[in-house]
């Protein structure tokens, strides 16, 4: 008995095709060519994009951060389930540390969003990070403007933690969306000005049972803290909301301030300014990757690198000397 062969590729634009149909086996196929650095599949994903891009920009695009323990996951499974059960077609892109062994993801955040994992109106997309500055998947852009060909109207990018993760973050989405643990107190002291000054909207979250009354203070404390800086935005003021991603409290109001934010900054065209600053971003970041892949592979740089390496290791040569001769290899 002959064994079943396996089913031929999809060019890219059959892909496409697929993925504007809404399948999810081929949205996630997608996404896997996009994540792929073998060179043959880098042409074939510039290939989808291509075929996708004026089918994308549609979604809400939220960016979610917040400090180790804060109930990121758990909020974001609360909140997704709400928006499905109001008809939206929801993503989520978990950016999960990787393995320094294998660069796979450690976490898988499946596990850590129960409803939404069953929910056929969602779709969870775990990435490693591949140590990526600041947590975020190196194509998480790629990858939202995959889910938005796909139909998803929110887009939800949960990053590893509070670090160098909300400059990135702020670079890829429309709202950046920070959450707070209900003990402001020294954490309010030791928070850094930075997350404050990107955040569009501040949560405290826990707010439930006993954490209530302390949630509340907490957001009265980082709500005078904010009246301290200047908004970035002329037509938004940053608030601070209360929230229970356990018991869904606090989600209607946390949502309807994103949709505040959102008609506010379309009203004005800023929605759209944002996005074309962060293309050029994009471009910058897309150049970069080239030139760290031409690293990795080009034949001369292979052999010329370990002596270099050694010299510099050992005291011989200095690193810029190196560098320089790294450089004129490349045609730099």
């Amino acid at each position: 008995m002959d064994e079943p062969q396996p089913a031929p590729t999809p060019s890219p634009r059959e892909l496409a095709q697929r993925i504007l149909a809404g399948e999810r086996a081929a949205l996630a196929r997608g996404i896997t060519l996009v994540e792929s650095r073998r060179p043959d599949h880098r042409d074939q994903a510039l290939a989808l994009l291509q075929e996708l891009l004026p089918h994308g920009g549609k979604a809400i695009r939220i960016g979610i951060t917040g400090v180790p323990g804060v109930g990121k996951s758990t909020m974001i499974d609360a909140l997704g389930s709400h928006l499905t059960g109001q008809g939206h077609q929801v993503a989520v892109l978990a950016v999960d540390p990787s393995s320094t062994r294998t660069g796979g993801s450690i976490l898988g955040d499946k596990t850590r969003m129960a409803r939404l994992a069953v929910d056929p109106h969602a779709f969870i997309r775990p990435s490693p990070s591949s140590g990526t500055l600041g947590g975020v998947a190196a194509k998480t852009r790629e990858t939202m403007l995959l889910c938005e060909a796909a139909g998803f109207d929110v887009i939800l990018v949960e990053t590893v933690g509070v670090g160098q993760s909300e400059t990135a973050v702020a670079e890829l989405t429309d709202l950046f969306l920070v959450l707070m643990l209900p003990n402001a107190g020294d954490e309010l002291q030791g928070i850094k000005k930075g997350i404050i000054e990107l955040a569009d909207i501040v949560a405290v979250n826990k707010a439930d049972g006993d954490g209530a009354s302390a949630a509340r203070a907490a957001a009265a404390q980082y709500q005078a803290a904010l009246h301290i800086l200047a908004s970035a935005s002329p037509v938004w003021q940053t608030p601070v909301v209360t929230l229970s991603g356990l018991t869904g409290a606090g989600l209607d109001a946390l949502w309807a301030r994103i949709e505040d934010h959102r008609s506010r900054h379309e009203a004005r065209g800023l929605i759209t300014e944002k996005r074309r600053r962060q293309d050029v971003k994009w471009m910058w970041a897309m150049v970069q990757e080239r030139m760290q892949a031409r690293l990795r592979h080009d034949p001369q740089l292979k052999q010329l690198a370990p002596a270099l390496e050694a010299e510099v290791a050992s005291g011989r040569l200095p690193a810029t000397v190196a560098a320089d001769r790294i450089a004129r290899a490349l045609g730099l």
